[in-house]
Parts: C-alpha cells; structure tokens; sequence
C-alpha cells in the first residue's frame, strides 16, 4: 500500500484559513485516521485558534465533507487524464479502473473517508457535485445515460454497478492488505499492480461497455 501524499505544514495567511484547515485536516487523515480528525486537531495543524474553524465550517461533519469533495475533485482528474485520448471502450474503461485502484491506495484515509456516508453531510453542495462529477466519469464511460428525471435502465445500472464493483473492491482489497498473499505467491514475480492489468486488459468479465 502507497503511503498518503500530504502537503508539508506551512502557516495559512490572512483570508486563506479555509484551504488552510483542509490541507491540515488532510495530513492528519493520513498520520493518524479519522479517529485523530477533529476541527480542534485541523485548527491546531492549520496554525489557528480553537475559535476559528466555525467561521468555515458548522462542524466536523462540515470538516469531513468538504475534504471529501477535495477528494472527488482530485479523484476526477485523476481518472480524466488517465482516460485523455483513448477511444477505445474498453481500453478507456481499464484505464479507469488502474486509475481508480492508483487514487485509492495513494490517498488511502481520504479515498475511505469519500465512501463513509455517515460521517459526512450529503446534503451539502459541493459534497454533492463532487460526487456526482467523479462519478459521471465512469457512468459515461460504460455508456449509462441518466434520463432526464434522473432514472437509468437496469442494463446500464448493471454495467455501471459491475464496473464500480469490480474496481472499488479491488481497490479495498489492496488497502486492507488482502491481495499481499497472492501477490506474494504470483509465480512470474508480478505485483498488485500486474495483477490488476490482468483482470482489466481481460475485460473483467464485467468491464465492458455496451
């Protein structure tokens, strides 16, 4: 497993305290969990009184929630450039699905925090259009058109499931440290990484668009 990338410390300047909490709040998520993440901790990391948190953010829900969608803001470029230029379906759908394994076990405590829904404030809009925007990009990618009152066919609900399935447990898998094993024992010397190329440049079985 990838060790989390954070940005170094760095004291935030006036009118910058926002940014400030979430890059604090982000490099505490990965020293030490969400259990060490309270808007005390991210004030005290940002380099700010206990006090000033509640001009941004209500709560640590509120905290939590908005590093979420810094997390789905970032996971989406990162599977949009992993996609630029490919017109293949499912050379474009394996691309995403390295790229959704890459994000997730190098920013392994903000890629668990983006799926806790009871931690977070789903109601809150950038949450909310963060979310939908990285997640568009694979129901694009296998073909699942939303209609115009939000439904989408079971075909394309299906392929879209399966997809998300296939990767995002992959991704949980490796987190976890369940793959180490038949990684290790992978008798042509290959890694997680090889392994996953395998599944995906073999269609999955699932990862085919329509």
């Amino acid at each position: 497993m990838t060790v989390e990338k954070t940005k170094a410390k760095r004291p935030y300047h006036h009118g910058a305290l926002r940014e400030a909490m979430l890059e604090g709040a982000e490099r505490i998520l990965a020293r030490e969990g969400l259990e060490g993440l309270t808007l005390r901790a991210a004030a005290r990391e940002a380099g700010a009184s206990h006090a000033a948190p509640k001009n941004h953010f209500d709560n640590v829900a509120g905290l939590l929630s908005e590093l979420a969608a810094v997390g789905f803001r970032r996971f989406e470029r990162s599977l949009l450039d992993a996609a630029a230029g490919i017109d293949a379906p499912e050379a474009r759908l394996a691309a995403l699905g390295r790229a959704y394994v890459a994000f997730a076990t190098s920013y392994p405590g903000l890629f668990l925090l983006m799926f806790r829904s009871e931690r977070l404030d789903l109601s809150r809009p950038t949450l909310f259009e963060a979310m939908n925007a990285a997640q568009s990009v694979l129901r694009d990618a296998v073909g699942a058109e939303l209609a115009p009152d939000g439904t989408i066919p079971t075909a394309s609900a299906a392929r879209l499931v399966a997809a998300w399935s296939l990767v995002h447990g992959y991704a949980m898998l490796q987190i976890d440290g369940r793959l180490d094993k038949i990684v290790g024992n992978l008798s042509d010397g290959g890694d997680a990484t090889t392994l996953l190329g395998a599944i995906l440049d073999a269609g999955g079985g699932q990862l085919r668009a329509s």
